[in-house]
């Protein structure tokens, strides 16, 4: 891949050999902003899982204390009562067959999270194929198949994030934006570390956690030591 001037000069910042502390990543992140946007922090795990096993399919919620500093519009699939609570929440689309129909005719799929009550998820089944391999299928392992859709909605525009691997054993979320202070950032990268390391399938044999890095959108990766990711507390 070619890279550009502004990329070549801040991997010069970067060991590429050397696994950083979590206080070394939060002290460097800053100086590899390059964008003229509020550019987002990313974090990599790579997990010593097989994902093809159900019960190594590590996924879960959490919310970041901080949120994710991304403003996030979350669909609702509902009727009546439970659709006049999720517009009340905050929820930006709420509807039932009618929404399901579009995403079906139009491959509508301009939102963040999809969130459902239990007695529309017969009806989503019909867009589960277009729905599922963009990770925006509701279920209830994410917190987005639910009795009550406004605290979801809440929760989601609050900062509470999925994470899950994807087939190779990888997950990779955000964690923030360079806007935040280190304070916040470590807060959030905590938080996600501590979920991760709990969700550690009681199959697995030896290593769980094999790499670990975080970026900027725009920025080289910092590899982050694995024994210091197991030593932190929030």
């Amino acid at each position: 891949m070619k890279r550009g001037k502004r990329y070549k000069e801040l991997i010069k910042l970067v060991e590429e050999e050397k696994a950083y502390t979590v206080d070394e990543v939060i002290a460097i992140l800053p100086k590899l902003k390059s964008a003229k946007f509020d550019e987002s922090i990313e974090a990599v795990y790579v997990l010593n899982v097989d994902p093809k096993h159900a019960d190594q399919n590590v996924r879960g919620v959490i919310t970041l204390p901080n949120g994710t500093g991304k403003k996030v519009k979350v669909l609702v699939f509902a009727k009546g009562e439970d659709a006049r609570a999720a517009e009340n929440a905050g929820a930006d689309i709420v509807g039932a067959e009618e929404l399901i129909d579009k995403i079906a005719k139009e491959n509508f799929l301009d939102f963040d999270v999809a969130i459902a009550t239990k007695d529309m998820m017969r009806d989503i089944g019909k867009v589960a194929k277009i729905l599922g391999p963009r990770k925006l299928m509701p279920n209830p392992k994410a917190g987005t198949v639910t009795d009550d859709v406004a605290k979801a909605v809440k929760d989601f525009k609050a900062g509470k994030i999925e994470y899950r691997v994807d087939k190779t054993g990888v997950i990779h979320t955000i964690i923030g934006k360079i806007s935040f202070t280190g304070e916040q950032i470590k807060e959030n990268f905590l938080a996600l570390n501590e979920a991760i390391l709990k969700a550690r399938p009681a199959s697995v044999k030896g290593q769980y956690v094999t790499k670990a890095f975080v970026s900027l959108t725009m920025s080289p990766s910092l590899r982050i030591d694995v024994q210091d990711l197991l030593k932190l507390k929030k």
